[in-house]
C-alpha cells in the first residue's frame, strides 16, 4: 500500500522561510519524476518545483531564487525549502511522486504568508 505524507506547512510572516517535507512508502514502480504542486484559493494547481527521470530540477519562474527543492533517495523522502516567502506564495501545497502509469500525492500542507 502506497503512502505519501507531508508535514511542515504553517503561518509565516513575509520574508520568512518554511521546510516542507514529503515521504512515500510502499512505491514500487520506476519513478518518472517528483514534484511540489500548489494550489490558491480560486486558482488551478500548479507546478513549483520538480526533478525529472534524469536528475533535471526544474522551478516555477515565481520561486526561482526563493526556493530550493532536494531529496533523500535512502529516505524516499523530498524536500522544499523556501526562502523570503511572500503573501502570493500562500496556497495548500501538495507533494507527487510519479511512478509507473500513476501519480501519487500527499495530503496537501497549508502555507499561510501574512504581510
Amino acid at each position: 500500500q502506497v503512502q505519501v505524507v507531508e508535514s511542515g506547512g504553517g503561518l509565516v510572516q513575509a520574508g520568512g522561510s518554511l521546510r516542507l517535507s514529503c515521504v512515500a512508502t510502499g512505491i514500487t514502480s520506476s519513478m518518472n519524476g517528483i514534484g511540489w504542486y500548489r494550489q490558491a484559493p480560486g486558482k488551478q494547481r500548479e507546478l513549483v518545483a520538480g526533478i525529472s527521470r534524469t536528475g533535471y530540477l526544474g522551478y516555477a519562474d515565481s520561486v526561482k531564487g526563493r526556493f530550493t527543492m532536494s531529496r533523500d533517495n535512502a529516505k524516499n523522502t523530498m524536500y522544499l525549502q523556501m526562502d523570503s516567502l511572500k503573501p502570493e506564495d500562500t496556497a495548500v501545497y501538495y507533494c507527487n511522486w510519479a511512478a509507473g502509469r500513476r501519480n501519487y500525492w500527499g495530503q496537501g500542507t497549508q502555507v499561510t504568508v501574512s504581510s
